[in-house]
């Protein structure tokens, strides 16, 4: 999508679509909105949507780091302790990997 043709009131629609789309558990849609929108929001000259999609811009670089921050530890412990906690941890799991590793 080229941002250079759509008009300033469409942009500022369309990042804070993204923005609120993240909480529904699509962090995919804030790392969207960081690369498409963060020339919009820090590198053009002023103009007068720009405030709201910076702070669309780092409201969605803060979730996405957090969305990211979080998955990565449900991930290391799930894949640490997920032998320990036995029937829980066969239950939480997709598929059963052989041996406790």
């Amino acid at each position: 999508m080229n941002l250079e043709r759509i008009p300033n009131e469409e942009k500022l629609s369309l990042s804070r679509r993204y923005y609120l789309g993240g909480f529904a558990f699509l962090p995919f849609l804030w790392l969207v909105n960081v690369l498409w929108f963060f020339r919009e929001a820090f590198l053009k000259p002023t103009y007068t949507e720009q405030p709201q999609i910076k702070s669309y811009v780092k409201k969605s670089a803060l979730g996405l780091i957090v969305w990211v921050a979080v998955l990565t530890t449900w991930i290391t412990i799930f894949q640490h302790f997920r032998a320990q906690w036995g029937e829980v941890g066969d239950y939480l799991s997709f598929t059963i990997p052989l041996g406790t590793a």
